[in-house]
């Protein structure tokens, strides 16, 4: 009987080897045939950017690129799942992601594939389907910022169908290709869903075959150029069935440079998150380390702000680490209806710009916006007056408030991080004669004091979270109107004048700033980054 087992279990170590041995070999000889099957077609990408200097030479030529190793200078993925983490999965998966990266991105301990596997368990376990708008509103900023400018040089000069392969999941990177690159086909990995929620698995890697159904649908012809990294030549199928395979190197990468903002197809207005720097894995250590130490600093300046007047309080918050810049008040001319404050205009780059106007002008405001949670409103140490979007109604709240004190108002309606100013409201200019421009600016380094599909009542902290906030708060000379627009009378010419006025402040306040003035809306602002109109929830802590 012994002997029985002892020949049982001999002979089954024995196949397990050689069935464990035999499949190693058979995927060393086929990968070896693909590399072999690729390696005449392999040629090098400084000669390509020799042979094909001109559009007309690439033709109509389908162009295949990787987007990881030939488009983006960095190779490393951990930034953009981090933001995925942070942005969409909270705090404590940001944690787990950073302590477990170091196990996924050894080769030797777990391969490649394995730690991609991991990260994607990591960032989209339990995320719901519907309500994940990171590869739209947060990763398109960071992924621009990482492009190379020779790559796109190719991009751009290519008249043919673009496809741009990924190992990624494909809803990471989908939307900044197709949206700010114009890519024609973006070939990704699929992530499995169950029950409207992402359950953290990637679906296998399509086949050539219907990668290349894919690809070959509409305009370009059949002949394909591929571009990838010299050590990634046969990661993907597709690059197999090109007519011509260029290899990027590492060194050619790190000699590249950054695509600049004024090189966008289209420009980046507005995007979300609360991350404010590009989040690699020691950038990601000091985020997490300081995030206690961020905390305390907020309760302080906030309780600065709230408990001591404007002589004691501004010193001590430039103690703490925030820089206030301001202009020389200009001289105010005379009003002549004492009855009636000044109405301040500003562009809308925080929830805290009303409150930095104050300090600068050493008094208390009264401020009237849209976007304001009640926990907001009742924590401001200024008075704030959420305005209803009714035009009747806010216009007579406004002339009220008017009437009690010094104003200020927001036209934008909405915030804007980048050098933008969106169209603003004309029904501030119905209030009087005299108008107060005020440009204001702030600059972050570590997180944004503004959200579109996150709590509005952390904004100020968040932002006060920053060790070193900068604000400007620029006073421009006051704009006068001719006469008040009289709304029970509102004719044609009266409505044109409305409009002129307002377009006239926000130049005025775009060029003080070198901004660019546009017409997008707040609607615009959060159908894009938030899917919805930008209403506010009447909670404690409300979402806009």
């Amino acid at each position: 009987m012994a002997k029985m087992f002892r020949a049982f279990f001999f002979k089954s170590l024995f196949f397990f080897w050689y069935r464990f041995l035999f499949r190693q070999l058979k995927s060393l000889t086929g990968l070896r045939r693909n590399i072999l099957s690729t390696q005449f077609k392999y040629q090098k990408f400084s000669s390509f950017l020799h042979q094909h200097h001109r559009s007309s030479e690439l033709g109509d030529h389908t162009l295949v690129f990787d987007v990881e190793n030939a488009l983006l200078k960095s190779s490393s993925l951990f930034p953009y799942f981090m933001l995925v983490a942070f942005e969409a999965g909270g705090l404590i998966r940001a944690i787990v992601l950073v302590l477990l990266y170091p196990v996924a991105c050894a080769p030797d301990i777990v391969g490649q594939e394995l730690g991609l596997k991991m990260m994607v368990m990591i960032c989209f376990f339990g995320i719901k389907v519907d309500s994940f708008r990171v590869g739209r509103s947060v990763l398109p900023k960071f992924l621009l910022e990482d492009v190379g400018k020779e790559m796109f040089d190719v991009l751009k000069r290519s008249s043919g169908k673009k496809v741009g392969v990924t190992n990624m999941p494909r809803i990471m990177v989908e939307s900044f290709l197709r949206e700010y690159l114009e890519i024609d086909v973006v070939v990704g990995r699929e992530l499995k869903v169950f029950c409207g929620y992402f359950v953290g698995l990637m679906e296998e890697k399509k086949s050539a075959l219907h990668a290349l159904e894919q690809v070959q649908e509409g305009k370009g012809c059949s002949d394909m150029i591929g571009i990838t990294r010299f050590n990634k030549v046969v990661d993907h199928q597709l690059f197999s069935h090109c007519k011509e395979v260029y290899a990027v190197s590492e060194a050619e990468k790190r000699s590249w440079q950054r695509l600049s903002k004024d090189k966008y197809p289209k420009p980046l207005i507005f995007h979300d998150g609360r991350l404010a720097l590009r989040p690699t894995l020691f950038d990601s250590i000091a985020i997490l380390m300081w995030l206690p130490y961020a905390l305390i600093l907020a309760i302080i300046r906030i309780s600065l702000a709230l408990s001591l007047p404007y002589n004691f309080s501004t010193p001590l918050l430039v103690f703490t680490g925030i820089h206030l810049t301001t202009s020389e008040i200009p001289k105010m001319p005379p009003n002549n209806n004492n009855k009636t404050g000044t109405l301040y205009v500003c562009n809308h780059r925080t929830l805290l710009d009303p409150l930095y106007i104050s300090f600068t002008l050493q008094r208390n405001l009264i401020a009237v916006t849209y976007s304001l949670s009640r926990m907001s409103e009742i924590l401001a140490p200024i008075k704030t007056v959420r305005l209803t979007r009714n035009r009747d109604q806010d216009a007579n709240m406004m002339k009220h408030l008017l009437a009690q004190g010094d104003l200020v108002v927001c036209p934008e309606g909405t915030t804007c991080r980048e050098p933008y100013l969106l169209r603003f409201s004309p029904l501030f200019s119905e209030m009087c004669d005299d108008i107060a421009p005020v440009a204001v600016n702030s600059h972050v380094t570590m997180f944004h004091g503004t959200t579109a599909g996150g709590l509005k009542c952390l904004d100020p902290v968040f932002f006060l979270m920053n060790p070193s906030p900068v604000y400007t708060v620029d006073l421009l000379q006051h704009v006068q109107r001719s006469r008040c627009v009289d709304r029970a009378v509102v004719t044609e010419k009266e409505h044109q004048a409305r409009f002129k006025v307002a377009n006239h402040v926000q130049s005025q306040i775009g060029s003080a700033l070198g901004f660019e003035c546009t017409k997008l809306t707040r609607k615009d602002k959060y159908l894009i980054l938030a899917g919805n109109e930008g209403v506010v929830i009447n909670r404690a802590c409300g979402k806009s």
